[in-house]
């Protein structure tokens, strides 16, 4: 199937999220759409795939206009799309999700999903049983479990937006290889992204978008430096370490064990100090969400303690736990960070400390304008915090944090930026250190907690295996221990 689009602007009142893109993407290809964030990536795919509509411009299947204004009508043209954030719902089991958008007359039976999942899940190597409530999956599996259910419904242009966010490399190499198989079919695969390896280990073709407009088309082999500089005009320097001298002990585990996640966590033992960076690395369900929500007040340990700042903390809540202190920053934004259908300025008005019954609207816009000025948000006071690209979501989750937190609890926190923005965060949470701020984080990126951590501890089926310095290890040494081989 032949895809183009021509001169599709998209405006979000004065706000020029696309303007004027030209695009084509030929069958049995992999083409890549790169830029920073904010770049117009998302509004882009999002017009492609129905989910919102186009200001002007035109969209042809096997040079034929067309027109839609629905994922499901995009569907119908054989155009579907995997969010950053899955749409599905957890409550409900894989086969069932899977079924969603098929079940249609008397005729459809369970048993023949079921074998048609089943047969998707053999041809991609996909680990999923039809029975596991989707609850209990990854956020790599529940991408699985969408691809398939978009190629169960005949999907012919598949859109990934950012599919390698928050997964780990065995995840995304297991990805990779499915997407390289639909490819030699005859699909066509497009990879939204950011991060340049990505794109240069996939893509056929790459598009580079820069604040809503086209500035590069390249095709393999590429040409790295070209691409950055397509991307942000002067290539971006990575992030690095502070090297604050730490300080008295602001977290201390002894003996933790917790329900919670895939794995729990079992008989943790560990101190963090201020101004120290610590990075967690591991498989996506080791244990790295359990840590941080026990160290947030979220989860309960039955066995062993923990203290933040000499105060024993093991029975008290998550408010309890803000009171001394600990600033936590989830890895979901819409499920656990942000609210849907509020705006960026209710969510400053819902942080104010209430006095009396009346809300200060007024102080809560000049709240948000300062902090999405500050934080390089692409948004406006007004704007409701879905209609954000994943990156603006996530510099506005990180405007949230408090001016002096004694622990910074966050996961991921750089989940869906782009490398200028990277080096921006962390050069923003650098500050905290400086004011003998603890900083404790997860990432699925090793390269990441190396340049940044003083420290790391690697988990593995809800144990710490691993605890160095990042000075004295390599992402090698780091990668076996996260498999279990230590």
């Amino acid at each position: 199937m032949h895809l183009e689009l021509r001169d599709i602007h998209k405006y979000f009142g004065r706000v020029r999220a696309n303007n004027g893109i030209n695009l084509t993407v030929e069958p049995g290809r992999i083409h890549g759409i790169l830029g920073e964030n904010g770049a117009g990536k998302s509004t882009l795919m999002k017009i492609l795939a129905g989910y919102i509509q186009k200001t002007r411009g035109s969209i042809l299947i096997d040079n034929s206009v067309i027109d839609y204004n629905t994922p499901d009508q995009a569907a119908r043209h054989g155009i579907g799309m995997l969010y950053q954030d899955p749409l599905d719902y957890p409550v409900l089991t894989v086969l069932d999700n899977f079924m969603l958008g098929q079940m249609s007359g008397v005729r459809n039976k369970k048993s023949a999903f079921r074998e048609r999942l089943k047969t998707l899940a053999e041809t991609f190597r996909f680990n999923l049983h039809p029975d596991t409530p989707v609850a209990m999956l990854t956020i790599g599996e529940r991408q699985q479990l969408e691809i398939m259910r978009l190629l169960s419904i005949g999907i012919k242009v598949l859109i990934l937006d950012e599919p390698t966010t928050g997964i780990s490399t065995m995840q995304k190499e297991t990805l990779f290889s499915s997407l390289r198989k639909l490819a030699s079919e005859g699909e066509s695969v497009i990879l939204v992204s950011h991060k340049l390896e990505d794109v240069e280990a996939l893509c056929d073709t790459v598009t580079v978008l820069r604040q809503g407009q086209v500035t590069g088309l390249m095709d393999t082999p590429f040409e790295t430096t070209s691409l950055l500089r397509m991307m942000f005009g002067t290539p971006p320097e990575p992030p690095g370490k502070i090297g604050v001298e730490p300080g008295n002990i602001v977290l201390s585990m002894a003996n933790v064990s917790a329900l919670g996640g895939r794995t729990g966590l079992s008989d943790v033992s560990i101190e963090v100090r201020q101004g120290e960076v610590v990075g967690l690395a591991g498989l996506e369900g080791s244990g790295q969400d359990v840590f941080l929500r026990i160290a947030s007040g979220l989860i309960k340990p039955f066995r062993g303690s923990f203290e933040i700042q000499g105060q024993v903390m093991n029975h008290k809540d998550y408010h309890a736990c803000s009171d001394a202190g600990v600033a936590f920053m989830p890895a979901s934004r819409l499920e656990e960070g942000l609210i849907r259908g509020l705006s960026i300025t209710e969510h400053f008005a819902l942080k104010q400390k209430q006095q009396g019954f009346l809300v200060n609207w007024k102080n809560a816009f000049r709240k948000a304008e300062s902090r999405i000025d500050t934080f390089n948000v692409i948004g406006r006071p007004e704007s409701t915090v879905e209609s954000l690209s994943g990156g603006n979501q996530q510099r506005l989750l990180l405007s949230f944090l408090p001016q002096n937190p004694a622990l910074l609890l966050l996961e991921n926190p750089t989940r869906g930026l782009d490398m200028e923005s990277v080096r921006w965060v962390w050069d923003h949470l650098h500050t905290y250190c400086e004011k003998k701020t603890s900083i404790i984080f997860s990432s699925s990126e090793l390269d990441e907690i190396v340049m940044v951590a003083d420290r790391v501890l690697v988990f593995f089926e809800g144990r710490v295996v691993k605890d160095v310095r990042t000075d004295e290890t390599c992402t090698m040494e780091l990668g076996r221990a996260i498999a279990g081989r230590v």
